[in-house]
């Protein structure tokens, strides 16, 4: 798959009632449908002619992180709460979505739930770029995982990372929190005292030494949605003063800064950079190393999001209607 085929699924017709039955006029008439599938969890928001009325969370329906079934389940208890019915339209962002296959193989679970509405599957990067009030430029995801998607003018598409957890994803809070516990080991080898962040990861994960946590990463009753969450443990570690913790989150913001450099050259465009999900939204010395590095490679239009991705579903649905 080349840089522009970027892998998009849409399925589906509009029920009777909807916007283009109706011939109401505008792309956000009707119910629509937005949903943010991230490695932890899932977001839905329910918009009705444009308006939010609606906004909940279930556990992660990506199958990368979690199984077919358990995807499913955790569907069903979102639209359980969020209501389907007469829906227009869904767009669904979801990291992995790295083919046609995968976003087709989303849809099909989506699809149950939204009797002939019309169902489209994107990179979960694509909804942060909308979200940041943008057309073209590149968005850059720091959540449980991470990647960069731009778009520039001409309408050419660039990924940078997002290879998942096991290939990649550095700058991630999978990342911060695998680095936490290497961290923790080496101190063990070299014989040296455990510090501020090792006492908080052995606290936070139930274990009375260092050489506990070797067993526990492995087990299988820990996943990447486990260690991502150890990652508020660097933050803290950080803010107290821990030096070790600093310097995690500002390679972190450098290694953030490299995936979006990489899909800038790809596009030949010089910004802007949105930085977002859970970490880039909220940790401030991983998005100062971010902004650093940025401009220090002569990226001066670096912005971080200041909404939750979801709400980019509309500005797409507009521009896929040409009203955008």
């Amino acid at each position: 798959m080349t840089d522009s085929e970027h892998p998009q699924t849409t399925s589906g017709n509009h029920p009777a009632g909807g916007a283009e039955s109706a011939g109401t006029p505008g792309p956000l008439t009707g119910v629509i449908i937005g949903l943010d599938i991230g490695g932890t969890k899932t977001r839905g928001v329910r918009f009705e002619d444009g308006v939010s009325v609606a906004d909940e969370s279930a556990g992660s329906a990506n199958v990368q992180n979690v199984s077919r079934e358990q995807a499913a389940l955790n569907l069903a208890d979102l639209f359980a709460r969020i209501g389907g019915g007469q829906v227009s339209q869904v767009y669904a962002g979801a990291g992995g979505i790295d083919t046609d296959d995968d976003a087709a193989a989303l849809a099909a679970l989506i699809e149950p739930h939204v009797p002939g509405a019309k169902v489209t599957v994107v990179h979960d990067s694509r909804l942060l770029l909308a979200a940041g009030g943008a057309s073209t430029g590149v968005a850059v995801i720091a959540g449980t995982g991470s990647a960069a998607w731009g778009r520039n003018a001409a309408g050419e598409e660039a990924r940078a990372g997002g290879w998942g957890y096991l290939l990649g994803d550095e700058g991630s809070g999978y990342w911060l929190g695998r680095e936490a516990v290497r961290h923790s080991l080496r101190r063990m080898n070299q014989g040296l005292p455990e510090d501020q962040l090792t006492d908080a990861l052995l606290a936070a994960c139930g274990a009375d030494h260092p050489n506990r946590l070797i067993a526990l990463f492995h087990s299988p009753e820990t996943g990447r949605r486990f260690w991502a969450q150890q990652a508020r443990l660097v933050v803290d570690a950080a803010a107290a003063g821990h030096a070790v913790s600093q310097e995690l989150l500002d390679q972190a913001g450098q290694d953030l800064a490299g995936l979006a450099a990489q899909a800038l050259r790809k596009l030949g465009i010089d910004g802007p950079v949105i930085l977002g999900s859970g970490l880039g939204m909220n940790v401030v010395p991983l998005q100062d190393s971010f902004r650093s590095h940025l401009v220090a490679a002569g990226v001066t239009d670096v912005r971080v999001l200041d909404q939750d991705p979801v709400f980019g579903v509309l500005k797409l649905v507009s521009e896929a209607s040409g009203s955008d």
